[in-house]
């Protein structure tokens, strides 16, 4: 029953800002660690560490934080049936939680990819240049997966997300790099 109510208010768009929330902070903050410590010329093993230490904590505080402000609007909706004598409904209890699964799920399933390149131990030569074709990829299809819930062109979407992501991990290496090059950080 739950289940098969989850699965309906996904389809009808209820989620999918939680889902593009989720799926694009992933990429961005796991490539934001993985282009960060390209341009510091981090270790392989470094960007590992960071990036799945960032991937985890960064979902659960999206996840839960999501929660929290679902959880509180909720709360305040219901004081306000309460003044009115209003009936409160199912949803005003489970909604926040699966709200707070979808950003979660969302943050995870996406901003591993990013990191596959240095999990799967590839040549180091070629892991940032594979890494951010991945995030780029996946960029594109989260921004154009919105269209078959919201309408609207499916490229023009991607690229939407895409511009957003790229600017960002754009910052994290240029940061990465001045703080080298100024500091003369060595690792």
């Amino acid at each position: 029953m739950i289940l098969h109510g989850f699965f309906a208010r996904f389809k009808a768009g209820v989620y999918i800002g939680d889902f593009i929330y989720g799926a694009n902070d992933g990429i961005v903050t796991t490539f934001a660690v993985v282009a960060g410590a390209a341009g510091a010329l981090l270790s392989p093993g470094i960007v590992i560490v960071l990036g799945l230490a960032s991937l985890g904590a960064d979902a659960f505080s999206m996840g839960a934080s999501n929660f929290l402000a679902i959880r509180s609007e909720k709360e305040l909706e219901k004081k306000k049936k309460l003044q009115s004598n209003e009936e409160i409904s199912f949803s005003d209890v489970v909604a926040p939680l699966q709200h707070g699964v979808v950003t979660f799920t969302a943050f995870m399933v996406a901003g591993v990819a990013p990191l596959f390149p240095y999990l799967l131990e590839m040549p180091s030569s070629q892991q940032f240049f594979v890494s951010g074709a991945l995030a780029a990829g996946t960029f594109f299809v989260v921004g154009g997966i919105r269209t078959f819930i919201t309408g609207g062109n499916f490229v023009k979407a991607g690229l939407e997300v895409l511009l957003v992501g790229g600017v960002a991990a754009g910052v994290a290496y240029t940061i990465g790099w001045g703080v080298k090059t100024m500091f003369g950080v060595i690792i």
